[in-house]
Formats: C-alpha cells, sequence, structure tokens
C-alpha cells in the first residue's frame, strides 16, 4: 500500500522544462526592440515619412541622371591564337588594350562627355576611371565576349559599342597587315635575288650564242654537227662552220648544258617563290571581318540606373535601423540617469 502511494506521489511530479538561455534572450530583446518602436512610433514615422520624402526627391533624373545600357556579344572569327590562349581570350585582350580605349576615347570625345578638366593632373587617371566604369569588356560562359555600355545617352551607349568593334576590327587588321608585309616582303627579295640569278645565267648562254653559235638545244647541235663530220646529212655539208661548231662543243658544250640545267632548276624554284609571293598579296590585301556578331547593340529605351525602388527602400531601411540604434541609446541613458537618481534618494 505504502509502494502504491509513493509511486503515485512521483507520477505527480512534473518533468523539468528544459529551457534555451539564448533563445529567451533573443525573445526579450525582440519584445524591447519592439516596445521602443510602439513608444516612439510618431518619431519614427515622421522619420521615415521625411526620409521617404528625400530619397524619391533625390533620386529623380534631376539629381542622379538617367543611364541607359546597351550591349553586344561576339565572337572572333578569322584569326588564330598567339599562344596558349583561345580565340576569345584573345578578342578580350585586343579590346581590352589601351590602343582601343585611346581610339574609342578620341572618336566619341568622351574626355568632353564625361566632364574631365584636362587642366587637372590626374585628369588621365580620371577618365581611365570613367572609362572603366561605363564600359565592360567580359567573357561570357559559352566563350564569347560580352561588351556593356552605360552612359546617360542611350545613342551614344550604342554607337561607342560599335566603336570598339570598329577598333578591334582595325586593329586585328593592322596586326595581319604588319606580318603579312613581313612575308611578301621576305619572298620579294627571294625573288629579286633569284631574278638576278636567272638573267645572269641567260646572259652567259646568250653571249655564248653570241660568240661561240651555242644555243640551248645543245643535243640537236650535237645531232647536227656529226651528221656533218659523218657527212650523213645530204646535200652540201658547210665544212668550216661545221668544224667551228664542232670546236665551239668541244669547248663550251659542257658549259651550255650546265646553264641549261641551272637554269630550269632555278626557273622551277621562282616559279614557287612567285605563287607563294602572290599568296602573301592576297592575304595582304584581304579585307576580312574578325567579328561573328551574335547580338547587335541597339538603342536602350528604358533606363539601366538608378533604380529607385533599391534607393528608397535601401534609405528607410538604412535609417530605421540607424533610428532604432540612436533610440536605443538614449533609452540606456534615460535608464541610467534614473537608476542614478534613485540610488540617491
Amino acid at each position: 500500500m505504502s509502494q502504491i502511494s509513493l509511486k503515485n506521489l512521483y507520477s505527480l511530479i512534473p518533468e523539468p522544462v528544459i529551457v534555451n538561455l539564448e533563445s529567451m534572450e533573443n525573445y526579450f530583446r525582440s519584445v524591447n526592440i519592439l516596445k521602443l518602436v510602439l513608444k516612439w512610433k510618431v518619431h519614427l514615422s515622421v522619420i521615415l515619412g521625411i526620409t521617404l520624402l528625400f530619397s524619391v526627391v533625390f533620386s529623380g533624373k534631376h539629381f542622379i541622371p538617367p543611364r541607359y545600357k546597351s550591349f553586344a556579344i561576339a565572337y572572333p572569327s578569322n584569326v588564330a591564337p598567339y599562344s596558349d590562349e583561345s580565340e576569345t581570350e584573345q578578342m578580350l585582350q585586343i579590346m581590352q588594350s589601351a590602343s582601343i580605349r585611346d581610339s574609342v576615347v578620341n572618336r566619341f570625345n568622351l574626355i568632353g562627355h564625361y566632364g574631365i578638366d584636362t587642366l587637372n593632373a590626374l585628369w588621365r587617371s580620371t577618365l581611365y576611371y570613367e572609362y572603366g566604369k561605363n564600359i565592360r569588356i567580359n567573357k561570357t560562359p559559352y566563350e564569347a565576349v560580352m561588351i556593356e555600355v552605360l552612359d546617360t545617352d542611350p545613342i551614344l551607349a550604342r554607337d561607342i559599342i560599335n566603336g570598339i568593334l570598329d577598333a578591334y576590327n582595325l586593329k586585328v587588321r593592322s596586326l595581319h597587315n604588319n606580318k603579312f608585309e613581313e612575308v611578301v616582303a621576305m619572298y620579294k627579295r627571294h625573288l629579286d635575288r633569284k631574278k638576278i640569278k636567272i638573267d645572269s645565267i641567260e646572259n652567259r648562254m646568250l653571249k655564248l650564242g653570241v660568240e661561240y653559235g651555242l644555243v640551248p638545244g645543245y643535243d640537236e647541235q650535237s645531232r647536227e654537227v656529226m651528221r656533218g663530220v659523218l657527212k650523213t646529212s645530204g646535200g652540201n655539208v658547210n665544212s668550216p662552220e661545221v668544224a667551228r661548231l664542232r670546236k665551239s662543243l668541244e669547248e663550251k658544250g659542257g658549259e651550255i648544258v650546265y646553264l641549261v640545267s641551272l637554269l630550269q632548276a632555278d626557273a622551277l624554284v621562282y616559279s614557287d617563290y612567285q605563287k607563294e609571293y602572290d599568296i602573301a598579296q592576297m592575304n595582304l590585301d584581304r579585307q576580312f571581318s574578325y567579328v561573328n556578331l551574335v547580338t547587335s547593340p541597339d538603342i536602350p529605351d528604358k533606363k539601366a540606373t538608378p533604380v529607385r525602388w533599391i534607393i528608397v527602400a535601401g534609405s528607410l531601411l538604412s535609417v530605421l535601423l540607424l533610428s532604432i540604434l540612436t533610440i536605443g541609446i538614449l533609452e540606456n541613458a534615460s535608464l541610467k540617469v534614473s537608476f542614478r537618481k534613485s540610488s540617491k534618494q
């Protein structure tokens, strides 16, 4: 009986409650903040109202000029990498080069457009900062190049992209032409040297023909001389002429054979050089486009910045947090003053 009573007694004891002190502390803090907001709601409403008004006014176009964004996506074309980089990386590097930047700056007078004072010692750094802030050239995940331009003038934003593409084409063409000019000049030197050698061979052969009566048809001449010597050609044989040709063939026959073979070999080499020279000239003369434009730049009709609701929301949130922090400091100071007064009493 006593055991049953003891068990019943134990069953009446409630189970221990596990309290998360951190959660309770956060809860009381939230409650305190809510109380502060309710206590100062009128002041906060006025402050937020004034903030809303100012943020709407100062985010307008009279204070922050709207900027428009135009963009283009392009792939490289008719180019070959110089080292381990891809064609896209090469295109990106050229578009980000100083020569392209300076070309665009001069073509569109960006110094005046950005309102940069050239009398300032740091005007060039300011110009490059504005250029980098408003003009972005990056590689896409699909190995293309995207050009983005932000500007207060939507037409100029579009034109700057076209200007970058034009400057890129001219730059690549200039780089290629410099190399092709070197190739053309190389083959031209080879052709000139080979032409001089061929001319010297022909002059020597001409001299042999004039002085010794030898012509490039050495085999035919030899046959005719042998007929004259053996008197098998029929008719009257010009014996003195046969004797003269025989003597010339004996003295200079080997040379004329050598000159003929040398002339033929040099003529083949000259012909090969001429083909390569023509190809190099064709490459030098080509007017290729080095851009495959996937997305052409358009004139934007909607501003990209500023986004007014972000400015307004950010202003309201920051002012609200700052106001609550200030109210908390004031309330804490007030409690300390009250505590000191009560402790003195």
